[in-house]
């Protein structure tokens, strides 16, 4: 008898496992769809909602434009579907982790449950800090330096694509924490060579935040300064589970 489902059960044959797969990846798929069939009639309210740091901040006269003939109708469903899933990532990963947390011991679901948990809610944040901090002030950057003469007049299928890739970019950014405890529960680096670390850290989230936000230096220090910030947070986070029991990586799990 081992650690495993606290001991309750042997393991599965191989046929059982891709039975619950199929069966959590089937339920994973049917909410999605639900919940994407329940928000398309509202879709050009959550378009609205997603433009509206942009429209606010547009000269009086412009507005946003629909370059392609079927954009008005596809661009606020695309938006429906990146919102299904948007919204049920936490189901998704529950999912994901019901499925794989028999295989773990006591130990590492102690340690892998409370990391999953943080690093949804730190995706969350990154892209709520994005929506309400960033871009309005990108916007009100760019607007304000358009040349006389110009009409700033979005194509909304593009600003969408715009918008979704800085959620990304500041949703994964803001795993740093999360990063930095999962290397030192695994014995990757200590506590110590992590604040050795911070004026590498602290070029490397600019050369990140130069690479993936927009060319201008409002949006590349609204990404770098709070990897930063939350990198601090890791490292106290790691001071913090320092010296508890860990798991351990390698051979030394032979012995689990």
């Amino acid at each position: 008898m081992t650690e495993r489902d606290g001991g309750l059960s042997p393991e599965q044959p191989l046929i059982d496992h891709l039975v619950e797969l199929r069966g959590r990846l089937i339920r994973s798929f049917a909410v999605v769809l639900v919940l994407f069939l329940g928000l398309v009639p509202f879709a050009n309210r959550l378009y609205a909602w997603l433009a509206e740091p942009l429209v606010a901040r547009l000269p009086e006269g412009t507005q946003m434009v629909a370059i392609d003939v079927v954009t008005p109708f596809f661009t606020p469903i695309k938006l429906a579907f990146f919102t299904a899933v948007f919204v049920t990532v936490p189901f998704l990963l529950y999912q994901a982790w019901a499925f794989v947390a028999p295989g773990l011991y006591r130990r590492e679901r102690r340690f892998a449950l409370p990391l999953l948990v943080s690093a949804i809610a730190l995706f969350y944040l990154g892209c709520a800090f994005a929506y309400f901090i960033v871009l309005p002030l990108l916007f009100a950057f760019l607007t304000g330096v358009t040349p006389e003469g110009v009409s700033m007049m979005t194509d909304i299928s593009r600003y969408l694509d715009f918008v979704l890739v800085l959620f990304l970019v500041f949703g994964v950014c803001f795993e740093v924490p999360v990063a930095v405890v999962i290397l030192a529960l695994l014995g990757v680096v200590t506590v110590d060579q992590l604040k050795q670390a911070r004026p590498y850290v602290i070029v490397g989230a600019f050369v990140v935040a130069a690479v993936a936000t927009p060319p201008d230096v409002l949006s590349q220090i609204l990404l770098a300064v709070p990897m930063c910030l939350l990198y601090e947070l890791g490292i106290i986070a790691a001071r913090m589970l320092a010296g508890r029991d860990v798991p351990a990586a390698g051979p030394a799990d032979a012995g689990r």
